[in-house]
């Protein structure tokens, strides 16, 4: 029987190293998998009151989140080709790069971003350089495009079977918690995970509101040339930025400052600038610091310290790149909740037997309060005495 057990579980540790190697080789979309379970649950189970099929609410909760993310992308894509065409043609960009980059030569005119325009060019050969440069790096491209489409796809079906099938994820893991200690820290983990990350949902809701409308007021009072462009783009691009604090949105309004400020400096007025600091000032003060001192602390979970984390969110990257940005919460939320819940009563096991004493007594005196002291009234069944 012993050897049966023994064999039993170094089949089970064999398994679990591979699946353990496997998990590690899409580390990256399996933490934002769970990142974006957590912070999306809560709004799942909201849904509940429409009394819709658990599946139904999961591709209701990733099609609200995911097509406007989309939507904003491309929109975002398409405006910053058309304006860099703009400008590129402004200032006269060609000539400087067909002068000093090889493989751009022969190009007289940016073409149109639309569909007659590229085929246009086309036709006229002015696309040959560009796509010479795409054949020349295929392999660099097509490796490129294919790990960014099978990390989403990965992304995608985990973030659905987390949200469809989580409880019984959590009654699983239960069922390896028979000990109070290990019940109450998976409880307690799950928990402070959802707190922390879904609070960092409605910080970006937030953000991208404030900013959307400092940016919108700003233009209201300015002249046309100090105007910001796209301010509703630039403000909900600063929301989604604000994932990363001290240096989040500073990625999009430091641009964003100087874009208004390129052509006022290439040939403005230059009085027009200090409209232009004006609305940097805005931006670090209403949309970043303010928000920052006064929203994450309210939506951050209970156990969690603000400044550790905005620490995770900040050296997660720095340390695992870019999907530390997601890791390193849920790492800090694990650690913290383990030390806060499951530590102490490891380290003195008199305060678990205590904390079970007065948990037992507690449940025995709500048990008995209702009746503690009430008159026996009329159609009261009273029971015979022992």
């Amino acid at each position: 029987m012993n050897g049966n057990r023994f064999a039993v579980a170094l089949f089970g540790i064999l398994v679990a190293i591979v699946i353990g190697f496997l998990a590690y080789q899409f580390i990256a979309p399996l933490t934002v998998s769970v990142f974006l379970y957590y912070s999306t649950r809560r709004y799942h189970q909201s849904l509940k009151r429409f009394h819709l099929p658990a599946n139904v609410r999961a591709v209701i909760v990733m099609s609200s989140l995911a097509v406007p993310l989309i939507l904003l992308v491309s929109y975002a894509t398409v405006l910053l080709i058309i304006e860099a065409r703009q400008f590129i043609k402004d200032y006269a960009l060609v000539d400087v790069a067909s002068e000093n980059l090889e493989w751009f030569g022969g190009i007289n005119e940016i073409p149109e971003f639309t569909v007659q325009g590229l085929y246009d060019a086309y036709q006229s050969g002015d696309l040959a350089p560009f796509i010479d440069f795409a054949t020349q790096h295929a392999e660099f491209l097509t490796t490129l495009v294919s790990g960014f489409f099978l990390n989403m796809f990965i992304v995608v079906i985990v973030t659905y079977y987390l949200l469809v099938d989580g409880d019984r994820v959590r009654a699983w893991l239960h069922d390896f918690g028979e000990d109070a200690i290990v019940r109450e820290y998976l409880d307690a983990v799950d928990e402070e995970l959802e707190a922390v990350l879904f609070g960092n949902l409605l910080n970006v809701l937030a953000i991208s509101l404030i900013a959307i409308g400092s940016f919108s007021v700003y233009n209201t009072f300015v002249p046309a040339a100090a105007e910001v462009p796209y301010p509703a783009l630039a403000g909900a691009l600063t929301g989604i930025a604000s994932l990363i604090p001290v240096v989040g949105m500073k990625i999009v309004y430091i641009p964003v400052t100087l874009i208004t400020a390129v052509p006022i400096v290439l040939g403005g007025d230059p009085a027009n600038l200090a409209y232009v600091g004006a609305f940097f000032v805005v931006a670090v003060v209403v949309v970043d610091t303010i928000p920052d001192l006064v929203l994450r602390p309210l939506l951050s979970g209970k156990r969690t310290h603000v400044g550790l984390l905005m620490l995770a969110y900040t050296l997660g990257p720095v340390v695992l790149g870019f999907y530390g940005l997601f890791f390193a919460p849920i790492i800090l939320v694990v650690g913290l909740t383990f030390a806060d819940t499951a530590l102490p009563p490891l380290l003195d096991p008199e305060k678990e037997v205590n904390r079970s004493q007065r948990a037992t007594s507690g449940q025995q005196n709500e048990t008995a309060e209702p009746d503690e002291g009430r008159t026996p009234e009329a159609g009261d069944e009273v029971g015979e005495p022992l």
